[in-house]
Formats: C-alpha cells, sequence, structure tokens
C-alpha cells in the first residue's frame, strides 16, 4: 500500500493490515516515509485510534527497525526481565530495584532514559556517579547483565531507530497524547531488549504524565494488552505519584537515597512499598516465585541481606564507577555548595504536595533541562522532603534545598513552600493508597 492510501484509510477509520504497518515503519526508519507523511499518520491515529492488533503491529514493526538483544545466544540463562516507568518526581525506583532483581535471580538489562519535562531522568540520576558508562558499548553491556545480573544504561541508535524519528515528528505536531502512539513508543524500545517479561509503574496525579487516573488506567491497560499480544509476560501496577515518591528529588540526591535505601540506612515508606511489589511481579513473571507472597519474601530478603547492595555496587564498578561506591558514596557525589531549610509558613498538618511544581523546581535549580541539549547540574535538588500527613510546626523545614547560589536557594525556597498545602492540626488528612491497582495480561 501507498503512504499516502494506508493514511487515508486511518484517516477514514479503516482498519490496517499488520504488513502495511511494518512497511510504513520500515519507511520511518529508511527516511523513505517522508516527516509530513508521518505527522499525518500520528494524526490520523490521535483522532482515530488504534484496534490492539493494529498497535501489536505497529510496536513489532518499530521494534524490528533496529536491533534486537539475544540473551540466549550471549550466554544469560536467567529469565530476563525489565521494568518502565512512566515518570514522576522522585521517583528512583529503578536504582534499586535492578539490583535487588538481580540479586534474587533475574537478568535485569535496563535501559533507560533521561529526564522528561517536570520528571526526573534515571540516566542523569546515573550519571552523578563519577566514572560511571551510561552508554557503554554493546559488548560491555552483554558483559555485565551476565556477569553482574543488572546493567542499567541508555538507550542506543541500534535500538528502535524507528521510534526514535516517529517521536520527534509527535513532540512538534501535538501528537504525544496518543495512547496507541504511547504504547507503541513505550514498548518498541523495551521489546527491542529481548525481555521474557516487563513490569509497568505506570503513574496517575499531579506529579505524573498521567494525571487523570481514567487515562493512567487506559494507558496501563494498553500497554499490558499490546505487550502480552507481542508475547512478552507483562504486568502493571497504577501507583500514586500525587506527592514525590522519595523524601529526594534531583540526581545526586536520589543517588544518595538510593544507597541509603539499599543498605538500609533510611527507607522512605511509599518508595518501599512501590519498589517490593515491582520486584515481586517481576519475579512472579520471571518463574521464580509461586504467588504475591512468597515474591515479597524473596524480594526483601535480598534487600535486608545485602544481597542487592552488593550487586549495585558491583554493576557501577563494572560499568566504569568506584568500587567501593556503596561504602564511600557520600565522598564520591557532587555536593551543591548551598544548603538552607525551607521553613513551613504555618503549623498545622501536610495537607497535599503538588509534586510536579517541585519537579519545575529541580529544574529551575538547574537539575533539569529545558533544552534538549542543556547540560544539567547533577548536585542540586531537595532533600528530608516531608510526606502528607506530616505534623510540621511553623518554621521547621519542609524540605532542604541543595543549590548553587543564595539566590536559586530562595527562589526554590519560595516554590516549596508554594507547593505545599498545610491545613489545620485537627484536619483529618487522608493519603492517598500508593498502589491503586494491579492489572496483568495473558501472554497470546
Amino acid at each position: 500500500m501507498l503512504p499516502q492510501e494506508l493514511i487515508r484509510a486511518k484517516r477514514d477509520g479503516k482498519a490496517l493490515r499488520p504488513e502495511d504497518i511494518a512497511a510504513f515503519a520500515a519507511g520511518i526508519a529508511d527516511g523513505t516515509i517522508s516527516e509530513g507523511q508521518i505527522a499525518a499518520f500520528a494524526m490520523a491515529v490521535f483522532f482515530n485510534g488504534m484496534s490492539r492488533e493494529e498497535c501489536v503491529a505497529l510496536t513489532c514493526a518499530m521494534r524490528d527497525s533496529g536491533a534486537v538483544m539475544d540473551w540466549r545466544q550471549a550466554g544469560v540463562e536467567r529469565p530476563v526481565l525489565d521494568k518502565h516507568s512512566t515518570g514522576g518526581v522522585g521517583d528512583n525506583v529503578s536504582l534499586m530495584l535492578g539490583p535487588m532483581a538481580a540479586a534474587a535471580g533475574l537478568a535485569v538489562p535496563m535501559i533507560s532514559g533521561r529526564g522528561l519535562g517536570h520528571t526526573g531522568g534515571t540516566l542523569d540520576k546515573f550519571e552523578s556517579i563519577p566514572g560511571y558508562q551510561a552508554v557503554p558499548d554493546q559488548d560491555t553491556f552483554i558483559r555485565v547483565v551476565r556477569d553482574v545480573g543488572c546493567a542499567i544504561i541508555g538507550q542506543t541508535a541500534a535500538l528502535a531507530p524507528a521510534d526514535a524519528r516517529f517521536y520527534a515528528t509527535r513532540d512538534v505536531t501535538a501528537t504525544v497524547e496518543s495512547v496507541p502512539l504511547i504504547t507503541a513508543s513505550i514498548l518498541s524500545k523495551k521489546l527491542a531488549e529481548g525481555l521474557d517479561g516487563l513490569v509497568l509503574d505506570v503513574k496517575c496525579g499531579n506529579g505524573a504524565f498521567a494525571s487523570d487516573e481514567g487515562f493512567a488506567r487506559e494507558l496501563a491497560q494498553s500497554l499490558v494488552a499490546v505487550a502480552s499480544g507481542a508475547g512478552v509476560r507483562t504486568s502493571a501496577l497504577l501507583t500514586d505519584m500525587n506527592q514525590p515518591l522519595a523524601s529526594a528529588a534531583g540526581n545526586a540526591v536520589e543517588v544518595a537515597n538510593a544507597v541509603r535505601f539499599l543498605t538500609g540506612e533510611a527507607r522512605d515508606p511509599r518508595l518501599e512499598t512501590v519498589t517490593l511489589n515491582l520486584v515481586a511481579r517481576m519475579l512472579m513473571l520471571g518463574g521464580l516465585a509461586e504467588d504475591q507472597n512468597a515474591a515479597l519474601d524473596k524480594a526483601r530478603t535480598v534487600l535486608d541481606s545485602g544481597a542487592a547492595a552488593e550487586v549495585f555496587g558491583r554493576m557501577v564498578s563494572a560499568l566504569g564507577g568506584p568500587a567501593d561506591f556503596v561504602e564511600r558514596h557520600e565522598a564520591y557525589l557532587p555536593k551543591a555548595p548551598v544548603i538552607r531549610p525551607v521553613p513551613a509558613p504555618r503549623s498545622g498538618q501536610i495537607q497535599s504536595v503538588d509534586a510536579r511544581a517541585i519537579g519545575l523546581a529541580v529544574i529551575g535549580l538547574g537539575g533539569g533541562r529545558t533544552r534538549a541539549d542543556q547540560k544539567i547540574d547533577h548536585a542540586v535538588g531537595f532533600t528530608a522532603l516531608q510526606p502528607v500527613g506530616t505534623a510540621i510546626r511553623e518554621g521547621t523545614p519542609l524540605a532542604m534545598v541543595h543549590a548553587r547560589s543564595e539566590d536559586d536557594a530562595q527562589a526554590a525556597i519560595n516554590a516549596v513552600q508554594a507547593a505545599y498545602g498545610i491545613a489545620g492540626e485537627d484536619a483529618h488528612i487522608k493519603e492517598n493508597p500508593i498502589i491503586i491497582e494491579c492489572i496483568d495480561g495473558e501472554r497470546s
């Protein structure tokens, strides 16, 4: 089918054949499909949607537009699984999840991204570590996964090149917010990792890409259905992002938070719940636990025993970071020269936190990007962010600001104070459950 005829068919609400979708995706990758044709197709899908079968075809075609990992051929005998988060504030789950899952017997080839909008990026966090190779060569990536059990790196141009070009066009044509296109974009990259199973953390709330719970649920259901249709065992958790997940937001500060979590020095309760449950879903999908309770016990054991912290340290070292990073992380991570408290403007109970505003404040400090080519300040951010439900006295800290200058610190203090809603001391504060729903798929 000619490209313009495929666009016409989708414009008119007709179903597309898998082979025509595959040819269109191949044309996106090799440049024979023009940017105008990509934009027209994206807009047609935006208005008319896609069936599950069409979305599976688009996902697989974009996956197959580049290299697809073969871990058995590389000598990896463990079940190969990964996790994807739709992004949030203080969401450093991947830093602990990868090592925990590997310590429990899985192989985790996690290809992560940089910050997007107000949400932080796992890759940016790891680049806080001196020497860490965020985008290693293929042989190093395979070796670390095989020898250590997990490697958390950035996407290379070899994986799903059709998606990279497709997304760039969607980004400038107001067609990003399409569930089928979001689904195909996320999954084409993840499935190129050659996975046996995938767990998804789909967030909703004021700090999430999907602020509306209904939209988040629709996206989670689509991701699970399409990944399952592509032959990968998949499960999704719908989780709350109406406040920062960790008590830290930034890059180096979230790495330090993750190390303290892994070593048992300090664990934020909501962060711990999400991380343990995601690892448990991975273990069940990988066949290493019979049920939820057994999986949670196994995840808890590798965490509390220090096995996960050991894997984290080995991974950092194998990817070029310091061999003693876990033991001496504070000596290696960059530190901001100005650290100031954010005083509570009144006494009461914390009723709400605008997580998106916290994420934007991190960008304001220099810890995120306003342009794709912008360098970020890994040292800045927030620590000791107080959660919803905390009783607070006027003048006591809502958080600690880590800034490059006094002016930056004051601007961040103002932003955080505005982001916190404080109710009276006798108010009844209802905190949202961190895990809203679990959505499981069936492998087709």
